[in-house]
Parts: C-alpha cells; structure tokens; sequence
C-alpha cells in the first residue's frame, strides 16, 4: 500500500532481529540497555556494539535516560540493518489518555531514520507488550501516524509482528487506513 508520500506499507509475520533494512525500531526501555520483549531479542542478536552506544548516550545525553516518545539512533551491530533507532513507548493507561506519546514514538523514530537517510524501516508493535497496550488500538495508532508522517527518503515501512494476533489487527487497521 502507497502513502501519498509514496511510502510503502507492509505486514510482515516473525522475528523483527532477523529483517534486512535500513533501520531497526526498538521498542526500549528509558534505560536503553536492554531488558525483556523487542529490546532484550535487539540487544542479544546485535551485540555488544549496541550496548557500547546505548551507554555512551547515557553518559552523554541521556543521564536520566530516553524520555517516553522521543527516539535515538545508533549502530546495528550484528543486525542486518545499519542502525537500531531506540524509542520509548508509554505504559497504557485506562485512566490517562497517552495515545500522543505512543504516535510520537513513531513520529520521531521516522524522522530520526529520515535524517540518517534511510530507505527501509522496521517497526514492532511499540507498547503493546510488557506495557501493556491493547493491541488494536496500538496498531491503529501505529498505522495512521506511519501514514501520515513517512516522508522520504523512507520508501518503505514494515510493521514486524510477532504473533497471529498482532499481525491481523495491523491487517485491519491498515486495510481501514488506521
């Protein structure tokens, strides 16, 4: 499917470590050294070079860590890809509306991948984990801000997902344009 930007928009069932493009989606933690779901799999298969960056951030930029929706770049390491952009996405709330912050995730990892020139993007299904967001409102959310804010040179946007469930609730959020 083309964005009027002419950003093409694919569902892919598996593991989102094992994608060759451009750019990587992390869905970390505000630590960025690693953890549990996406980020522990990103972390184990790309190897110590991610983990040196992530640090080197810390210590620089990020001393109290990535702030929620906001997103970084740094090497692939091992990974078919040339960079992991790190994002932070919010922990769903039934009493707070953070639907922004979770399309900010998306918003900026696109642009952070933009302005390092990247063709190909890989996104997991940010929040809908371990932090607990219904999987079909996550992937409306992801569906209509990828739509709305891939500009090149993105040409391609792939929603890795990891399981049935998720792969058919981006199916119809896509097929209903988020």
């Amino acid at each position: 499917m083309r964005t009027p930007e002419t950003v093409s928009v694919t569902l892919v069932r598996g593991d989102i470590t094992e994608q060759t493009v451009d750019v990587i989606v992390n869905a970390a933690n505000s630590s960025l050294l690693g953890g549990g779901g996406v980020d522990g799999a990103i972390h184990r298969r790309g190897g110590v070079d991610i983990l040196r960056e992530c640090r080197e951030l810390r210590a620089s930029h990020y001393g109290k860590g990535l702030p929620t929706g906001r997103a970084v770049a740094t090497t692939a390491g091992r990974l078919d890809a040339r960079w992991v952009v790190h994002t932070v996405g919010p922990v769903w709330s039934g009493a707070e509306d953070r639907s922004a912050l979770l399309a900010s995730c998306y918003r900026e990892s696109l642009r952070v991948a933009a302005e390092l020139g990247a063709r190909t993007v890989a996104f997991p299904a940010i929040s809908t984990g371990i932090y607990g967001w219904p999987m079909d409102d996550g992937a409306r959310i992801a569906v209509r801000t990828v739509l709305a804010e891939a500009v090149p040179p993105v040409e391609e946007v792939r929603f890795v997902l990891f399981d049935a469930h998720a792969y058919e609730e981006f199916r119809e959020a896509l097929a209903g344009r988020g």
